[in-house]
């Protein structure tokens, strides 16, 4: 007689002949949803924290009436430097060598102050980009990344979507423009693409964007990427203007827009312990020391001005450090390890079980197959494809979602590590 087609078992209809005991069902259920929801939750956090700090300075003037603008640069490589951001994180962008320009008295040396009691240039500096190569195509090529395989690691930005980066830049410059070496300007859009194709390539976290020159709070004002403050020297109309001269050197050597940012960066971040904001440094700008309106500009940033301006200085001026994971977490991740292990010898039981059920079926099946064996010309039986069973059918169903379950929850467990180291 034909044996007659058994039916899936629905959701609403369990079988209750199940060699599997319920119990085991249901605690398999209830850690697989213990274990994978904690399993991405935990991954979040150190996603949202940024993991590197990266300067980008340029100084876009040559000649030696424009020695200020080296100086500039310079003086901010250093601050980054004394906070600990290595020279490997750090482009350094100088279109001309006023350390060794026939001109200069002090030969080899670059001064920021007239007592010359710090040698910017000195023996300890990495000049990734010099001379001619200061140009806007390998400037906006840089923060994109859209440079050849030949280009070596020294003059690439190797960021990602957890690195905050300071983008410093000084010049001459005017509505909307800032010129490179009086030969070509790179427009205030040119920039605000280019911290869009960052973005979209998920090439930074956090940017704090810096200008000293003629107009300069103009470059900023078509940026219209998230996660960027905006800070510039001077209004629309309003010029940039240095702060003092050397007479012995003959020009200029700082401006007062950069001279203040490092006054206040030298005295009040002495180290990367510091807990000074960026509102606490933007607060420091009065037109009586700068002589002209800087500018600032939070509504990029995620939580405006508020939560831009708690962000630390060393959040971009200083180095990464004391990176910790506090006893919580590590107590989460071994106990999450202890449930991973209990899991797998769960799903290897459950494979033992169903393996000992078919195998009984293939037996009780030979039996009948042999107690009904007509005495006839042996024929051959085409064999067909097995219905699934009450029986079977649910231990199957059980064993590979637990399986694809806990493949999940490992990858869980991977991507939360990653993010911890």
């Amino acid at each position: 007689m034909k044996r007659p087609r058994q039916s899936r078992p629905s959701s609403t209809h369990l079988p209750q002949h199940h060699d599997l005991p319920t119990n085991i069902i249901n605690t398999t259920k209830m850690k697989l949803s213990s274990l994978l929801l904690p399993a991405f939750l935990l991954a979040g956090p150190s996603l949202a924290e940024h993991t590197s700090n990266w300067a980008v300075l340029v100084c876009t003037s040559r000649f030696w009436f424009n020695y200020r603008h080296l100086a500039n640069v310079l003086s901010i490589y250093r601050t980054v430097k004394r906070l600990g951001i290595p020279d490997s994180q750090i482009i350094l962008m100088l279109p001309d060598d006023m350390a060794c320009n026939p001109r200069n008295a002090f030969p080899g040396t670059v001064y920021s102050n007239a007592d010359r009691a710090v040698d910017l240039y000195g023996d300890n500096i990495e000049v990734d980009y010099r001379g001619y190569e200061v140009t806007v195509e390998n400037f906006i090529r840089l923060l994109t990344d859209r440079v050849g395989e030949e280009m070596p690691r020294s003059k690439r930005l190797l960021t990602d979507d957890r690195s905050n980066i300071l983008v410093y830049m000084t010049g001459h410059g005017g509505n909307e423009f800032l010129k490179f070496q009086d030969a070509e300007e790179i427009g205030a859009w040119d920039l605000a693409d280019a911290f869009e194709q960052m973005w979209e390539k998920r090439r930074y976290h956090e940017i704090l964007f810096m200008i000293d020159t003629c107009q300069a709070n103009t470059m900023y004002s078509k940026l219209y990427s998230p996660n960027i403050i905006a800070t510039g020297s001077s209004e629309l109309d309003q010029s940039s203007y240095s702060h003092h001269a050397d007479n012995d050197i003959g020009v200029a050597v700082i401006d007062r827009y950069t001279y203040y940012n490092l006054e206040f960066l030298e005295s009040e971040v002495k180290d990367t312990s510091s807990k000074k904001t960026v509102g606490d440094l933007f607060d420091s700008y009065t037109y009586e020391k700068i002589h002209s309106h800087a500018g600032v500009r939070y509504d990029l940033f995620k939580g405006g001005a508020e939560e831009a301006r708690r962000r630390l200085v060393t959040d971009f001026f200083g180095n990464v450090q004391n990176v910790e994971v506090d006893s919580g977490k590590g107590e989460t991740n071994a106990s999450f390890e202890e449930e991973m292990v209990r899991l797998s010898r769960t799903i290897a039981e459950l494979h033992t079980r169903a393996e000992e059920q078919e195998a009984a079926e293939r037996n009780a099946t030979a039996s009948a197959a042999k107690t009904g064996k007509k005495q006839q010309q042996p024929r051959k039986i085409q064999r067909v494809a097995k219905p699934l069973t009450d029986d079977n059918w649910w231990t199957k169903k059980i064993v590979g979602a637990t399986a694809l379950a806990g493949c999940a929850a490992l990858w869980g467990l991977g991507s939360y590590l990653e993010g911890v180291v």
